[in-house]
């Protein structure tokens, strides 16, 4: 049974009290058998109450909202329809603050620094207090883990909203007037935000005990700090921060990728920053109830089984991940097959570790796909899922595929639920942010060393000339990289590969920021990626399916192909991000500031003395 950290409340409304005046003073005095601000905080217990209230919040979707997010980059379509209907506002690149998503993430990013202030506020009038040395110890820990949410929150929103420029929230405010707090400057925000992760680098523990793995840690500050630095284009700060993360707080790859992306093997050695959710208890409430500790938000939007299309893989991604090329001197890529008549023949698998891993193909022959939905057809991807109507690609995060379709049911019947836990950063995304480093900072062998890790974990060739590097016996693709060949390999196949369908909105940061900094901008890159992937044409050929009882069966339009301009067999009804090439521009670069925020918040706009 999962380990987590959140405790049945049934006094959760404490964490949210406000307060009201009357002139009479019967109506002001402080009831005795209800909790308060005033009563509540006394305690370590309360303390570490108060922090639950606030992991509570951080396990909130809406702090991260990554489909959305896929949908406003390059990686992903989706609208809920089949091809080539597309009306998603996120993927069309219309939104605005009315939308609903920045006004969801936008609430739940302040509600989650409430939270993480009101365990702050507390810390600071009770520490000193406390009964013994031990609970001293135990109180400074709740405050630090305190200080990293609430600067984690800040990353989000300095990272998301109106060019970093947002209200500041530096305690928990009781009023709806001392809440109507004014933009402060983008570089203010950093600050803030850079002031709570420095703090909880040197204040939290490298790691947590069995009962409380999932909790923040030292090194999820420090990743964030190098990753801040990063996206302003700071190399050499950010590389120090990224060499800190890869040698001081025990971290390593996990040997198959694929235990970053299930509920096998979670809160792994790998992992650096991860949301736990669990499927133990709290089953009586509706699915969609605030209160509940499941993951409600990814899994049936991304599975091809019974599942709703809020995003699937971009034509140019799922071309990239069936090209990802196997390394064919790794034995997990040679597949020993027996007929049953005492023939034993050898072949190599059909995709990559990592494409198996992180999607489901019609052609997949090694990597089930939700085994057991009907035994007599089988349980590999095109025998189980129908790929038609031009899906051709499923992503695998996020989803329970690994479990069978009969435990995926049975794992909360007639719910939409799942425990699968959202890794937010993890190492093999610091070894390629330290890599792109490098390329910046001229150092591009040290590069090909950290990308060849993540490649060489993930069973494909790695990069560089044959027989160099730290595994020259293993394939390589017999290339030499400098820093312009190897940035654009990171950029476009790398990062998208390893990383896609998971993180905390990283691709649109990167798409922005590879405009603005660095040896190697694009100007205006996202737009000019938007022309560019719209100026792709495409077909969907069929693709026939064997089921495990003989019976063929045809998928219809289920593998992408990539044809030249003019070819007369191009498919015009299956561009894609036509619209986003033409309705993207740099307001669109960010999340706008939400309509709520500005109807309710009279002092947005004032100016901020200095």
């Amino acid at each position: 049974m999962k380990k987590i950290i959140y405790i049945k409340l049934a006094f959760f409304s404490v964490l949210a009290l406000t307060f009201t005046s009357c002139q009479d003073d019967f109506l002001i005095e402080d009831n005795p058998n209800q909790p308060s601000t005033t009563t509540f905080w006394q305690t370590i217990d309360d303390l570490e109450f108060g922090l639950t209230g606030a992991y509570k919040d951080f396990a909130s979707a809406n702090n991260i909202r990554m489909t959305d997010d896929m949908l406003r980059s390059d990686l992903a379509w989706g609208s809920g329809f089949q091809r080539p209907t597309n009306s998603n506002e996120y993927y069309l690149q219309i939104f605005n603050e009315a939308s609903t998503i920045p006004n969801q993430k936008w609430h739940q990013n302040y509600s989650t620094i409430f939270s993480a202030n009101q365990v702050i506020d507390a810390y600071d009038r009770l520490k000193g207090t406390f009964n013994s040395e031990s609970d001293e110890e135990r109180a400074a820990y709740i405050y630090a883990e305190a200080r990293f949410l609430r600067g984690y929150m800040y990353f989000l929103l300095y990272n998301s909203f109106n060019g970093g420029a947002v209200p500041i929230h530096d305690k928990a405010y009781d009023t709806p007037e001392k809440m109507a707090q004014p933009i402060q400057p983008a570089e203010k925000v950093r600050a803030f935000l850079e002031a709570d992760l420095e703090y909880a680098s040197k204040s939290l523990p490298i790691s947590w005990n069995d009962g409380h793995k999932g909790r923040v840690t030292a090194g999820a500050a420090v990743a964030l700090l190098g990753q801040t630095a990063m996206y302003h284009g700071e190399f050499t700060t950010a590389s120090d921060y990224f060499d800190k993360v890869i040698n001081d707080y025990g971290y390593a790859l996990t040997e198959d990728i694929g235990s970053n992306f299930t509920t096998r093997d979670e809160l792994n050695e790998e992992s650096i920053l991860e949301v736990v959710y669990s499927m133990d208890f709290k089953d009586n409430l509706n699915q969609w109830d605030g209160r509940d500790v499941a993951n409600t938000a990814y899994h049936k939007g991304l599975t091809g089984v019974n599942g709703w299309w809020n995003a699937v893989a971009a034509n140019w991604l799922i071309l990239e991940y069936r090209n990802d090329p196997i390394d064919t001197k790794d034995s997990r890529n040679i597949i020993t097959e027996d007929d049953g008549n005492g023939n034993i023949t050898q072949r190599f698998r059909s995709f990559s570790p990592r494409t198996s891993q992180s999607v489901a193909l019609v052609d997949e022959l090694d990597t089930p796909y939700y085994a057991n939905s009907n035994p007599a057809k089988g349980d590999l991807p095109g025998q189980v899922t129908i790929f038609n109507v031009k899906m051709t690609c499923f992503f695998r995060k996020h989803t329970n595929w690994d479990l069978g379709a009969v435990n995926e049911d049975a794992l909360s019947p007639g719910k939409v639920r799942s425990a699968i836990n959202e890794r937010l950063i993890r190492l093999g995304e610091i070894y390629l942010q330290y890599a792109e480093c490098q390329i910046e900072l001229g150092n591009v062998d040290e590069a090909l060393k950290y990308i060849n890790k993540v490649r060489r974990r993930a069973g494909v060739k790695l990069l560089g000339l044959d027989g160099t590097g730290e595994f020259p016996n293993n394939d390589h693709n017999n290339i030499a990289y400098d820093g312009a060949s190897l940035m654009e390999h990171l950029r476009f196949k790398e990062y998208p590969l390893e990383l896609a369908c998971e993180g905390d909105g990283d691709r649109n940061i990167d798409l922005r920021r590879w405009a603005e900094y660095g040896t190697y901008v694009i100007p205006n890159l996202k737009k000019t990626r938007f022309e560019e992937l719209a100026a792709k044409r495409y077909k969907a050929n069929d693709y026939e399916v064997t089921m495990a009882d003989g019976v063929k069966v045809t998928r219809w339009g289920s593998i992408v192909q990539e044809l030249p301009v003019g070819d007369p067999d191009i498919d015009s009804n299956w561009n894609e991000f036509q619209e986003a090439a033409i309705n993207y521009n740099e307001t669109k670069a960010y999340w706008p500031v939400p309509n709520s925020e500005i109807i309710s918040n009279g002092n947005l706009y004032n100016i901020v003395s200095e």
